[in-house]
């Protein structure tokens, strides 16, 4: 039988290192791309069985109907967000799947960092004593114990969050589209009304997919509903937050503070290196000069633990189709 072909975009080192190993199990032909999936780029997957995309790639129509002439029968996104993704294109053209969960710990701890960086000031603190300045105005923190921690999401890493959270002696509230009365019942949380939640919670910290109902649901409105010196943290996606109406919340101090692993346009600058060519996006410019902002580039999933199992189930997604099963993570186009 002739060897399976895997053309894998937007590679990175721990990428290479990760699918490497794992392919050790299955002996397909893995070739590395470090150039992003795009229209321009998906000449390249010419003569491959199948290719892995991330959530910077742009698989649009134009991008599908190269990847369909070039052979591709199989898509294999090694994340479990899909916005990239125009699924009416690719619907009975290509198959597709994902990853819909690797490490939900790893993220709910660095949403936890997040916290405490931020409460605690450490980050501040670390170029302080780099500079030999001892000093501690300016630095001080409140005792997350006995606050209200709002967790907008109660998936795996929801629950999770709250139970870190709860860890450290808070009160938990949390809102769902669709509630988890087992989790509330065994004293995880207590739902509430997502007015109640902004009105009340000291930290809000979202864990919910991107939907047309939760776009920019962190705005205008709902910041002027919340506490005065609010921290809120975003691990989950850019677009849940209105970039314009938190840094307005940032400088009026209505926000406290903002931790932010994602951003609404973080494809341009995320996991790339652009010290040299610094920063054309002004709101994210902006949100950088903040000592109260802190922003990592995506990185809440970057542990061994997940990558591993992403590597494991992605490979897993493309064995499934080869051999005409099932896919048990194909996404489907409704």
């Amino acid at each position: 039988m002739k060897q399976k072909k895997i053309a894998f975009f937007d590679s990175k080192p721990y990428d290479i290192e990760c699918f490497t190993r794992a392919n050790e199990n299955f002996g397909y032909t893995i070739k590395f791309f470090k150039e992003r999936l795009n229209s321009d780029t998906a000449v390249l997957s010419r003569g491959y069985d199948a290719l892995c995309a991330f959530v910077n790639d742009e698989i649009d129509k134009a991008t599908v109907e190269i990847l369909k002439e070039s052979g591709i029968r199989m898509i294999a996104l090694r994340c479990a967000g899909y916005n990239n993704v125009d699924l009416k294109a690719v619907f009975e053209q290509i198959h597709i799947a994902r990853v819909p969960a690797y490490s939900p710990y790893a993220v709910a701890e660095h949403a936890m960092a997040l916290i405490l960086t931020l409460n605690r000031k450490t980050h501040r603190a670390y170029y302080r004593t780099r500079d030999n300045n001892f000093t501690i105005n300016g630095l001080m923190g409140i005792d997350l114990h006995g606050k209200n921690a709002g967790v907008i999401g109660t998936g795996k890493i929801g629950r999770i969050m709250a139970g870190i959270l709860k860890g450290f002696g808070m009160r938990i509230l949390a809102y769902d589209a669709f509630p988890n009365k087992a989790f509330e019942e065994t004293g995880g949380c207590q739902y509430a009304a997502l007015e109640t939640l902004y009105r009340e919670s000291d930290v809000i910290t979202l864990h919910c997919p991107l939907l047309p109902d939760t776009r920019h649901m962190i705005n205008r409105e709902s910041i002027g509903k919340m506490k005065n010196g609010v921290m809120i943290i975003n691990t989950s996606r850019g677009q849940l937050i209105d970039t314009r109406a938190l840094i307005k919340g940032l400088k009026s101090k209505k926000i406290g503070s903002a931790g932010l692993d994602v951003y609404e346009e973080e494809s341009e600058y995320f996991f790339e290196d652009h010290s040299d060519s610094g920063v054309d996006d002004d709101m994210l410019a902006r949100l950088l000069t903040f000592n109260s902002v802190l922003v990592t580039s995506h990185q809440a999933f970057f542990t061994r633990e997940a990558l591993k199992n992403i590597a494991d189930t992605t490979m897993g997604n493309i064995t499934e189709f080869f051999e005409g099963k099932q896919m048990t993570n194909e996404i489907c186009y409704k």
